[in-house]
Order: C-alpha cells, then structure tokens, then sequence
C-alpha cells in the first residue's frame, strides 16, 4: 500500500512538469517491485497556493515528497528506495535548482494502525 504525496508551491508550477515527475516516481518505486506492490501504489501532487517559506520575504519554493508505507519492509529496503526516490527529484528539478530558491525533502511513513482497504487491481499484477 505505497502511497507517494507530492507538495509544491505554486511558483513552480510553470517549470515544474509534475506529472513527468509523477511517472518517474513510480518508475523508481517500481523498480522495487520485491518490496513495492504495483497493484497498490497510489501518487499524487498537490499543489499549495497558501503557505510561506522561510521569512516570507522572497519567491522561495519547495517540493516535498511523502511516501507512507504499510509495515513490514526492512530498514535495508526502506533506505534504498528513499535514497533513490530523493535522487528521482534532485535529477527531476536539478536545472530549476540551479537557478532559484528551491527546497527539496522527503520523509518516509510507515503505518502503525491496521489499515480498512479494499483493492482488486492487484490482480491484475497477480495472474
């Protein structure tokens, strides 16, 4: 149950191409396809008209990626596939980053709770 959340300001939205990141951010994920089910992985961007970064004094922006995980996976795998979803959105936004503000980050989620889902495009993956 990979679910990948995508914030961004809107100052960025121009240059951006969040749905060219959103592919390859699947992409990536799915190159992990021992530990990450395609069946249930969810991504979406968001993109944020109210917020303020740093002192509010300049057109700064930033990207900030959630992925949520449901438990199970090990420290070893939950590493890899962070360190290579950052890289995915440090080459992604690499010229923009060098010609603006531009804050990058991503933190990693796992459930704690049980989770109520009902899901059968798993199948699909499956036979």
């Amino acid at each position: 149950m990979p679910h990948l959340y995508i914030e961004y300001t809107d100052n960025i939205q121009a240059e951006a191409d969040m749905p060219g990141l959103l592919r390859k951010m699947n992409e990536t994920l799915l190159s992990h396809r021992d530990v990450i089910p395609a069946g249930g992985l969810r991504s979406r961007a968001m993109m944020l008209t109210d917020y303020v970064v740093a002192d509010g004094s300049s057109d700064d922006a930033f990207v900030h990626v959630t992925l949520k995980l449901g438990k199970g996976r090990t420290e070893e795998d939950k590493h890899k596939i962070c360190d290579d979803l950052f890289k995915t959105v440090k080459d992604h936004f690499r010229l923009l980053y060098d010609k603006r503000y531009l804050a990058l980050s991503l933190e990693l989620y796992e459930f704690q709770q049980p989770t109520w889902k009902k899901n059968n495009i798993h199948t699909r993956y499956t036979t």
